[in-house]
């Protein structure tokens, strides 16, 4: 292999995807001075039918798309087809964002000290570049989060994507560019972050960092950055908490479907089941069931529910986990079968708080199940990990939903429904080891991509 470009491989065939080339730090150094050159002057409208263009593009296009996405990710093609419209989502929401007036007006005569004036908002790009870092279990839609909100609002950024799936952010970018966008606007570095993560954070023409990933580099990340704004959007350990009340059969629909979408490599996966002792038994027979239903296979495969996990490495510390979880008392149920990369859903229960298999995040397709007494317990253990991202609750009764939404400590909850929930327009984010409480979302992050400014006006 070529010491000058990374190889894409299909993580289930392992055939060559493609090849990019391994960016040294002078080139990504030379990226980020070209793009503070640059002065964005493009009109709310023309940044709109730009994004407009860009989401026409991507859903006439959705089948090649997903078919790149599928290859080097190993994601199964339904994922990857649901991946790319909600790639389109983002555009669209980008393009509706960039015409709004986003600023404010207040007026001064409104108490005893103040004048005849006007004090107006607006908002303004920032000065420098954005650095934008992304991971590789959504290789187009991560991409889009980041880079929609800078082009709505007239900012230059140097994306680096994970060296795992390059291709599909490079495609997305040259679907922007026929869109309209000028290449100054938006520049792809490819590389082996060891070599090129230094520069794209201490940069002096840097001015914000947008990172999604691993809670140890975000925390790097945030260690060497400096003065400049950050958004880290970092892990988590989701649960699904079902109380005695939950309707069983949704409760188990939504409790598979969270685990195993995306092969279970979400930062919103369920990661952990907590269920209420009562209805346990009943419900881990539904999960089961559904569990084995679940078809994992060829990503390629149309029919395929669930395809690899991103490789070999991955699939083998799920196996050492669980196979770990088991020796400490927890039972094995289904799943726990590994074939390179491709790795079984699978499901335990009789899992306690203290395992690593839930203590820590487990990013794949595992279900374990873990069992409470009563609403201060399962808030309690809901509570008792290191992250603080999203979470689902099932039950009926509102008192219990008052307390989840006022006592949990995420940033979302959602009430009968998977923890990763969203629209593309929605604040997205954590608290605690999930992030430092900047939210996502086009909206909020395009808040985070500009400087406010304020000025008054005499005013009769």
């Amino acid at each position: 292999m070529r010491s000058d470009v990374i190889e894409v491989r299909n993580p289930f065939t392992r055939a060559l995807v493609g090849s990019v080339p391994k960016a040294s730090a002078e080139q990504v150094a030379h990226a980020l001075d070209a793009a503070r050159a640059y002065k964005p002057a493009l009109s709310r409208h023309e940044r709109a039918a730009i994004l407009d263009k860009a989401a026409q593009l991507v859903r006439e296009r959705a089948p090649e798309l997903a078919a790149l996405i599928t290859a080097e990710s190993g994601l199964s093609l339904k994922d990857s087809t649901y991946e790319t419209g909600r790639v389109a989502d983002v555009l669209g929401f980008g393009a509706s964002e960039a015409l709004k007036d986003d600023g404010q007006t207040f007026s001064c005569d409104i108490t005893p000290h103040g004048r005849r004036r006007r004090v107006h908002t607006l908002r303004e790009p920032l000065l420098g570049v954005i650095t934008a870092i992304t991971p590789f279990n959504h290789p187009m839609n991560q991409v889009a989060h980041k880079v929609v909100p800078a082009v709505a609002s007239n900012n230059r950024m140097v994306l680096k994507p994970s060296e795992k799936v390059p291709l599909s952010a490079l495609r997305f970018a040259e679907l922007l560019y026929e869109a309209g966008l000028p290449r100054e606007m938006l520049a792809v570095v490819t590389g082996d972050p060891r070599e090129i993560a230094d520069v794209l954070i201490t940069h002096p023409a840097v001015d914000l960092v947008t990172f999604t990933g691993g809670v140890a580099i975000g925390k790097a990340i945030a260690a060497k950055a400096g003065y400049r704004r950050m958004v880290l959007e970092l892990g988590g350990n989701d649960p699904i908490i079902v109380m005695d009340d939950a309707e069983l059969d949704e409760a188990s629909t939504l409790a598979v479907q969270g685990s195993y979408k995306n092969s279970g490599q979400r930062c919103t996966a369920i990661k952990r089941m907590l269920v209420h002792e009562k209805v346990a038994a009943a419900f881990t027979e539904l999960v089961v069931e559904k569990t084995k239903a679940w078809r994992c296979g060829d990503p390629s495969d149309a029919h395929t529910d669930m395809g690899t996990v991103i490789d070999e490495a991955a699939a083998r510390l799920f196996e050492a986990r669980v196979n770990e979880a088991v020796a400490q008392g927890a039972r094995l149920l289904v799943g726990n079968r590994r074939d390179g990369a491709l790795y079984s859903p699978t499901v335990l229960d009789r899992v306690r708080p203290e395992m690593t298999l839930v203590r820590e995040e487990t990013f794949g397709p595992v279900s374990p199940i873990l069992t409470f007494a009563n609403i201060d317990e399962a808030i309690a253990q809901a509570n008792g990990t290191a992250y603080g991202l999203s979470s689902s609750v099932c039950t009926q009764r509102w008192d219990h939903i008052a307390r989840f939404v006022q006592e949990l400590q995420v940033g979302t909850v959602n009430v009968r429904e998977v923890p990763g929930y969203r629209l593309e327009l929605t604040p997205f984010g954590g608290i605690k080891d999930s992030g430092l409480g900047y939210k996502e979302g086009v909206q909020e992050a395009m808040k985070s991509f500009t400087n406010l400014k304020t000025y008054s006006l005499p005013w009769a």
